[in-house]
């Protein structure tokens, strides 16, 4: 007679963070005046510096001068948050789970475009391959943002975007910001 087969469990690593602690944490350095007046702004190109994140998250702080932004991009199987503590920041995003791989190019469906104003003190989460787009569209005023991930990013995909098209454009890796 056979004995039946169990599927395997699948557990959670219990030192990870989940997504409402990225978001605390997001909004915890976003409120903190003293963190946000140490980033360095550059009126010509973002800026950023590394924090130490919950549970081996990563995060960084990013001022955002005015016009600047982030062009599409996703963040792979990390998922995360982000608060704005300074400025206005809007997030474009698509509400459609991409292919992990073996595409370079999508036709998108109508009504998948996403579009979200985040004043300072507005945060938000965001799964795995949560494709978006950030931008400072201030004329006059930089923006400062918190961002947390996890897993730490492993890569980040970027796309090109015409109309209903998405283009896979390259892949960076954590060696090309860091």
């Amino acid at each position: 007679m056979s004995q039946p087969v169990s599927a395997p469990v699948v557990t959670r690593d219990s030192s990870a963070p989940t997504s409402a602690e990225l978001l605390d944490f997001v909004r915890r350095c976003a409120a903190d005046n003293d963190l946000i007046a140490s980033l360095p702004l550059d009126p010509e190109g973002r800026t950023w510096v590394r924090l130490e994140g919950p549970g081996g998250s990563e995060a960084w702080l990013i001022g955002w001068p005015p016009g600047t932004g982030t062009g599409w991009h996703d963040h792979a199987e990390s998922f995360g948050a982000f608060a704005t503590a300074a400025g206005e920041l809007k997030e474009n995003a698509l509400a459609v789970r991409l292919p992990a791989s073996g595409w370079k190019t999508l036709e998108l469906n109508e009504g998948v475009d996403r579009e979200r104003q985040l004043a300072a003190g507005k945060s938000r989460a965001f799964r795995t391959h949560h494709v978006h787009e950030v931008l400072n569209e201030s004329a006059t005023d930089h923006a400062v943002s918190v961002h947390a991930y996890y897993p730490p990013l492993p890569l980040i995909r970027r796309f090109s975007r015409s109309g209903a098209v998405l283009r896979l454009e390259h892949v960076e890796r954590p060696e090309d910001w860091q």
